[in-house]
């Protein structure tokens, strides 16, 4: 008897997208598009049912931050593999992610053999970054490469900041995240002084400067 797939939940917003994710999986021998969704919120309730074995998640959903669906996911589902998917540079995103409880980050230039090689090392239970990131890292933990003032920022302040960078109110932040504006504003001010910065423009500069937004 064959052995069963790897049965993949494909998470992205564009309709198009997941087709050629769908299609990529199809060409392998080991894994199957068991379950799509557009959303966080859908995504959320198919991975309930426990019918996958991995989760293909896209880094930007119209419903929720990705960080909020990790979370998430992690708390429900504690032992189900998540690789993001990014059109953002890995650098900038993937530590923050990888804290989070992620199981690896892939750029969307990547190859389509390289996807297929992560998602089988978090299907393993293994944790998956490129070669360019495993040697960033390691410069940056041997002190020769100086880490971005973004990555001094725990995952909350660090999804706070790209929103208030994004040009989004304190107030709007508060809403989305169900937290008192008070709340938010200590946040902010946690952030620019953790950033050496002191308006929201500057953190605007500084995230179209590092590729965290577009």
């Amino acid at each position: 008897m064959p052995s069963r797939k790897t049965r993949v939940l494909v998470v992205d917003d564009h309709a198009l997208v997941r087709a050629g994710f769908r299609q990529l999986l199809e060409t392998s021998d080991d894994f199957e598009a068991a379950g799509e969704a557009g959303t966080a919120a859908a995504a959320l309730s198919l991975a309930a049912t426990g019918n996958f074995d991995v989760v293909l998640l896209d880094i930007a959903l119209p419903d929720a931050s990705v960080l909020d669906t990790v979370s998430t996911l992690r708390r429900r589902q504690p032992n189900l593999p998540i690789l993001i998917v990014s059109m953002y540079p890995e650098e900038q995103y993937a530590v923050n992610l990888l804290r989070a409880g992620v199981s690896g980050f892939f750029p969307k230039a990547g190859e389509a053999k390289d996807m297929l090689h992560a998602l089988r090392a978090v299907a393993e239970g293994k944790k998956y970054i490129s070669p360019s990131l495993a040697e960033m890292l390691a410069l940056e933990a041997a002190g020769d490469a100086a880490e971005p003032l973004h990555r001094k920022l725990s995952n909350r302040e660090f999804q706070i900041f790209v929103q208030l960078a994004a040009g989004k109110t304190v107030t709007d932040i508060a809403g989305e995240l169900c937290l008192s504006v008070k709340t938010i504003s200590t946040y902010r001010s946690r952030i620019l002084e953790k950033m050496n910065l002191e308006r929201n423009a500057e953190l605007t500069a500084y995230a179209l400067r590092h590729n965290l937004i577009s």
